[in-house]
């Protein structure tokens, strides 16, 4: 197959793009600037380009089989700021985009959306694909708004899609410099040697999945077939089981030493207090679960974040 990965040169999309090459799919990345970290692949039809240009796009879309949508402008903490923003460069895009599917009879759409956000404050936990959709940030609401759509456009046009609501991915290649990203940021710190600086009193459960899992269910999700299946087009993406951030912390002194301090601040209004995904369903219909352990996927982010050699 040939795929279109919309931002592959993000911590996601990169990882995703070499499990790509590693199953023999040819791969033209789509993204407005290079991976911070890694080289150019020779093996890639790179494209520079901006996701609100239309004309990029479609240019962009011509002859793939696959498009993965990995593109956003806002973070969960900050779309709150600007909805306007958000709304008009996260939803009014992605439906061009939808249409220059069409256009193009690409066969499959895979939507990376978001496990942490769109459900809002859990009534039970774990949190089924069933559970009711009520997020508190904008980012949460676009990406439903998105999701959507993805289902107009499989009604009104037959366009296949599958919609991956991650967890909270981490591994090699997050930006230790980032707004988001726990362990990518929190080793970061270490590696510096500056303070953990935690929101809150460390009480809030995420569910945490290492990357190379990740772009695995992603890779599933292409590949399966809704229709001959009957099955569902929505699934959740994590380990499916939680840590308070005191026990990330606790976790990650195993790996690197007792030698970590914390610092606690304010806690965020964005910050739902338990968020733990059932994925039951993808392991039914995916056959897909996540194989890496929290402990052994911190060693290998250790590792990766170690080779950066930061100051």
């Amino acid at each position: 197959m040939k795929a279109l990965v919309i931002g592959g040169n993000g911590f996601i999309g990169y990882n995703l793009v070499n499990l790509l090459l590693k199953e023999n799919h040819q791969v033209r990345i789509f993204d407005r600037y290079p991976n911070r970290f890694m080289p150019p692949l020779a093996e890639v039809e790179n494209v520079t380009g901006d996701f609100s240009n239309h004309g990029e796009i479609a240019e962009a879309v011509r002859d793939v089989d696959w498009v993965f949508h990995l593109a956003y402008t806002t973070l969960p903490q900050t779309s709150n700021d600007d909805p306007v923003y958000d709304i008009r460069s996260n939803i009014a895009d992605t439906v061009q985009l939808l249409q220059e599917c069409v256009k193009n009879k690409v066969k499959k759409v895979v939507f990376i959306s978001s496990g942490g956000t769109i459900y809002g404050v859990p009534q039970s936990a774990p949190i089924s694909e069933d559970h009711p959709t009520d997020p508190i940030c904008s980012y949460g609401i676009t990406k439903l708004a998105i999701e959507k759509y993805l289902h107009l456009f499989h009604w009104l046009h037959g366009l296949e899609y599958v919609c991956a609501r991650l967890s909270n991915p981490y591994g090699e290649l997050q930006n230790p410099d980032a707004k988001q990203g726990a362990i990518g940021v929190f080793l970061g710190q270490i590696a510096r040697h500056q303070p953990i600086t935690i929101w809150g009193d460390g009480n809030v459960v995420r569910d945490y999945i290492y990357i190379g899992d990740t772009v695995k269910a992603l890779l599933c999700a292409a590949q399966y077939d809704p229709a001959a299946v009957n099955g569902p087009r929505v699934f959740n993406v994590g380990f499916g089981e939680g840590h308070t951030l005191n026990q990330l912390v606790d976790a990650i002194k195993v790996v690197v030493g007792p030698q970590v301090e914390v610092r606690y601040t304010e806690s965020r209004p964005v910050d739902v207090p338990v968020n733990v995904l059932d994925i039951s369903r993808a392991k039914k219909y995916l056959g897909w679960q996540p194989e890496v352990t929290l402990e052994d996927g911190i060693g290998k982010s250790w590792q990766w974040i170690n080779s950066l050699q930061l100051k």
